[in-house]
């Protein structure tokens, strides 16, 4: 089929018959590079790539016709060094080779819990910040101001030009899954939220033993940040909201079914009673963590870096889509033939009855990550042999929004002095709009 517009209806079909529960023709291969990789694929700098993203294009255009995918390779980056270096970044800094790398950071102190359980907004923005960001230092308001409006001006250009490539290469090579970038949306657990850069991951397991109740207090207080940062400005049926997840696999079970666990369930609870599936990275091994997985709503999509495959898709391929636990590694280490094995044993284990799709572990970040030649044979035996004979049945358990109706709704709203009911107004409503993406990015800084 080479009709690039024929090509990503097909390709589309593959992703929402998944999504609906529905056997798909065969299993749809979501195969994704970064930024860096892209650059050194088109033997670029990688560090000038990162601070002029236009500069990947061709290269990322020629990687389109190196390897098969049915969503487009190119996926660009989360951090770009425009608006790091513009804010004097102390939580995310490129190294001398050209990665961004997040040092072990702390953005609040142990007596920042109780205004940041009272006025959770305040405190982010008076006084993590201002720490995470040197040049938002309120002792000089004039430099916070003009620095802020230019790495705010550089997000938007970086994330724009990146979005222009790979909507113009979708277009191009007819791609899916057919679902626009404002219908999709990106967030974490509060309680990751809080280990992440506001606490660190030494003091957060302090706090653990040191203050639990307080941590369970500002997970409740971060809840509906967290959740309207995560919130698609559009949504459609086939949304997910990203939600990377970090602490859990360094938890005590009892610890985390107490202090991580309950907000992250209401905000995957309350997303599906929008209608949104939620998009999980379930980061290093979840093994022990699988039961709990299991009673999210029908039809998460749950990226795995490690585990037992068997155990897996016994456990949840009923009820959830999963995908990930290709190992990246192999592709390096070994021969095309094991690679090729490899795959084959994924599809034999997690194929039957759909709710697959066929993607790595984890992206390759370099180029010595790989051998894409070998990468290039395995996606391309996937799409040859993960045919389903059974196109068109019912997939296991199907998602019923209205099991999820239930899920709160009274914790949506935020209140801060620095945030404005201009919706309210009908004249003023266009500024709603403005503070909600100053909202987005301000929040994203921190994630």
């Amino acid at each position: 089929m080479s009709d690039p517009k024929s090509l990503q209806q097909e390709r589309i079909s593959l992703f929402q018959n998944v999504q609906d529960s529905i056997i798909p023709r065969r299993v749809p291969i979501h195969v994704r590079f970064s930024i860096g990789y892209v650059a050194q694929f088109g033997e670029l700098d990688m560090a000038e790539a990162q601070w002029n993203p236009q500069l990947v294009e061709e290269a990322a255009d020629k990687l389109c016709r190196t390897i098969y995918s049915d969503t487009c390779p190119y996926d660009g980056s989360l951090r770009y060094p425009s608006f790091y270096r513009s804010l004097e970044s102390q939580s995310f800094v490129m190294s001398s080779s050209g990665f961004i790398q997040h040092p072990e950071v702390v953005g609040m102190f142990p007596e920042d819990y109780d205004y940041l359980i009272e006025n959770p907004f305040d405190c982010l923005v008076e006084r993590v910040l201002p720490r995470q960001y040197k040049a938002l230092d309120p002792s000089d308001p004039v430099k916070m101001a003009l620095r802020l409006a230019i790495s705010l001006l550089g997000y938007e250009n970086d994330f724009q030009t990146t979005g222009n490539i790979i909507r113009k290469l979708t277009e191009k090579y007819g791609y899916g899954p057919g679902v626009p970038p404002t219908a999709n949306g990106f967030t974490e657990a509060p309680f990751d939220f809080i280990a992440d850069q506001l606490r660190g991951f030494k003091e957060i397991s302090l706090d653990i033993r040191r203050c639990p109740e307080k941590l369970i207090e500002v997970c409740e207080a971060l809840y509906p940040i967290l959740f309207k940062k995560g919130l698609p400005v559009s949504p459609t049926p086939y949304s997910t909201v990203f939600i990377p997840l970090h602490m859990p696999t360094f938890m005590r079970e009892k610890d985390f079914a107490r202090l991580w666990w309950p907000t992250f369930k209401r905000m995957v609870d309350e997303y599906a009673s929008l209608g949104i599936h939620c998009r999980l990275f379930c980061e290093d091994d979840w093994t022990r963590y699988l039961d709990y997985l299991y009673e999210l709503p029908t039809n998460t999509i749950l990226m795995f870096e490690y585990g037992d495959p068997k155990l897996i898709k016994e456990k949840l391929g009923k009820k959830h889509i999963i995908t990930g636990l290709y190992p990246v590694t192999m592709l390096k280490s070994s021969s095309k033939e094991q690679c090729l094995q490899k795959a084959q044993e994924m599809l034999d284990i997690l194929a039957p009855g759909g709710k697959f799709i066929f993607a790595l572990d984890k992206p390759a970040l370099s180029i010595n990550d790989i051998n894409l030649e070998t990468y290039c044979a395995v996606t391309e035996f996937v799409r040859d042999n993960g045919v389903y004979q059974n196109a068109g049945e019912i997939s296991g358990l199907e998602f019923k929004q209205e099991d999820y109706q239930t899920a709160p709704t009274t914790s949506r709203k935020i209140e801060s002095k620095y945030l404005n009911a201009w919706a309210e107004s009908p004249e003023l409503a266009k500024l709603q709009v403005f503070e909600d993406k100053l909202f987005q990015y301000l929040i994203f800084l921190l994630l």
